[in-house]
């Protein structure tokens, strides 16, 4: 069974387990899947709305938008998890000649690669929600600004979350250049992410 399929209380009860995963990974994908859909439930709840007509196009593109980066950050759940369980699994391979050792190193490189990809991808959907999200500021149903605000923190946490997950593989990653583009790109998509997220919150506190 899937973690999405999982009831919020089993979900919950697992993350809180002594299993190594679902851990921080998982959670930072869910944070962005809540923030997504926050997006989106702001945008649908100005459509239709007179005195929010002029925004509508763009809310109408929003949520379908937020919904798209919604599943994808959805799936990023599970997928972060199957990517430590690759890693664990590579680690387990025996090692006992020359050729089992060097078997199971290519293994624990390409999982480790894998294991960084993931939380590397999550941290882009977040920062498109992100982007999304900043877009509806002043443009969307100021009943639901609250959302709006709590919907970047989500994406923020996201973002942040999943880029810690980033720099604990990259000591292992053995590509110093691979390692070093994570790193650069990551950097950049964090101090975006922070910015964005604390434009929309002080935005949203002002107009409370």
């Amino acid at each position: 069974m899937h973690l999405t399929e999982l009831t919020t209380e089993q979900y919950i009860n697992l993350l809180s387990s002594d299993a190594p995963a679902p851990g921080g990974g998982s959670a930072s994908a869910l944070c962005g899947a809540q923030g997504a859909a926050l997006t989106a439930m702001v945008a649908r709840l100005t459509l239709g709305k007179a005195k929010y007509a002029e925004f509508e196009p763009l809310c109408s593109a929003s949520a379908q938008r937020a919904d798209v980066l919604r599943d994808a950050l959805l799936a990023a759940i599970d997928r972060d998890t199957e990517a430590f369980n690759e890693v664990s699994a590579a680690f387990k391979l025996p090692k006992e000649t020359e050729e089992q050792k060097a078997v199971r190193k290519a293994a624990i490189q390409k999982a480790t690669l894998h294991a960084t990809q993931v939380p590397f991808e999550t941290m882009g959907l977040a920062c498109q929600a992100l982007e999304v999200c900043a877009s509806l500021v002043g443009k969307s149903n100021r009943s639901a600004a609250s959302d709006l605000g709590v919907a970047a923190l989500n994406l923020l946490c996201c973002v942040r979350g999943a880029w810690l997950n980033v720099l604990i593989n990259l000591g292992s990653l053995g590509d110093e250049q691979q390692s070093a583009q994570f790193s650069e790109e990551g950097a950049r998509m964090e101090q975006k992410a922070a910015g964005l997220a604390d434009s929309v919150f002080c935005a949203v506190k002002n107009s409370l």
